[in-house]
């Protein structure tokens, strides 16, 4: 009984401490988030800052990011907004009086549009509109000049910025470089997985409704290392590190998942009998080879060693582009209908451009073992 009772407790806090490695990094935020709100309070009340600095909290908490590189960044823009908002609405409070609620309504509607405009064209505007909302109507109720409104505005965004930026780089920091690296490794964990499935469906029914669902998992986790490289590219300035551009990895990853979707775009339905028996062959090692290199790439590109050699990988594209030849060369493409024989085609033009695409990939690999510091 004893012994059952003590596996039981192993077995709790082995999924505790699993539960915790997996959400690590949502973790380290909710700890970031609630020391920046705490931090920037308690400047707030040491400064006297009107409503108790709410304005000065609230930005900490709102700028303060998953990754020190996304907490740069949008204190960068939140400030800039901020500025553009606040000193345009001063400026209108200044010119157009707005005492009484039709006066309110034309200074409103003259600080608010073309904010809203800017906004539009420029993401880092988008605070804009709403810091001049504040300038206008809250500084109003405060009994506020349009200028000193806006000057404590600018103040609190600022010193809510600059708190958070410092605690995300001193409590628990978590570069957004490392959660790039991480989410690419996971990335091409799931293409390995992915690739032989999408093969077979040429060659044998599948489940096309999984395998499109995987696919758009591929796009939201590109789009999501994307996001990561542009955070990444801001934190050499305040880590003083020389990391490789995620760009071009960025872009890689991007043209491997647009050579999946021509795949499962062409894998509709299986091709014709005679066709799918020849082209079982070459297509299960190519499968293999490569979902065993995307894995090999993703296993060195985590540390940071040199990736998996191509030659396997090559050796079974160039049998599957013979047996595509030879099916061509024998005839055996003149019974299929025009749409089969697209596909088939794209199959061929798919594969070609996955090996490319995975050449420059090792090329990516390689350049993340040899430069910068993690």
């Amino acid at each position: 009984m004893v012994s059952e009772l003590g596996e039981r407790r192993l077995s709790l806090r082995n999924e505790v401490r699993d539960c915790v490695r997996a959400f690590r990094p949502q973790l380290r935020f909710c700890l970031r988030a609630t020391v920046a709100a705490l931090v920037a309070l308690a400047i707030a009340n040491s400064l006297n800052f009107p409503l108790h600095g709410s304005w000065m909290v609230l930005t900490a908490v709102v700028v303060t990011q998953v990754s020190v590189g996304g907490s740069l960044r949008a204190t960068l823009d939140y400030v800039v907004g901020t500025l553009a908002g606040a000193v345009y609405a001063a400026a209108v409070g200044l010119l157009v009086p707005h005492v009484t609620a039709l006066g309110q309504a034309v200074a409103l509607t003259l600080a608010v549009a073309p904010l809203a405009l800017a906004a539009a064209l420029r993401p880092s505007f988008r605070v804009a509109p709403f810091s001049a909302v504040l300038v206008l109507l809250i500084g109003g109720a405060l009994g506020e000049n349009p200028v000193i409104s806006a000057v404590v505005r600018v103040l609190e965004v600022a010193l809510g910025g600059a708190v958070a930026a410092a605690v995300s780089m001193l409590v628990l920091p978590e570069r957004a470089h490392k959660l790039g690296i991480e989410t690419a490794s996971r990335l091409l964990r799931d293409m390995a997985g992915l690739l032989p499935a999408v093969l077979s469906a040429f060659t044998q029914s599948a489940d096309l409704n999984g395998i499109r669902r995987r696919q758009n998992d591929l796009g939201r986790a590109v789009g999501a290392f994307d996001e990561l490289a542009a955070e990444a590219r801001r934190e050499p300035m305040v880590f003083f590190t020389r990391d490789v551009d995620p760009a071009p990895l960025s872009r890689t990853l991007l043209r491997l998942r647009h050579d999946f979707v021509i795949l499962i775009r062409a894998a509709a339905e299986p091709l014709p009998g005679a066709v799918a028996e020849r082209l079982v062959p070459p297509l299960a090692p190519f499968g293999r080879e490569g979902s065993q290199f995307l894995l090999g790439c993703a296993d060195e590109l985590s540390h940071r060693n040199a990736p998996p050699s191509l030659e396997p990988f090559d050796a079974a594209l160039k049998a599957c582009d013979s047996e595509i030849a030879a099916l061509r060369r024998e005839g055996l493409t003149r019974p299929l209908s025009t749409a089969e024989v697209e596909r088939l085609f794209a199959l061929g033009f798919a594969l070609d451009q996955l090996f490319q695409n995975a050449g420059d990939l090792a090329r990516r690999i390689e350049e993340h073992s040899t430069g910068g510091t993690a």
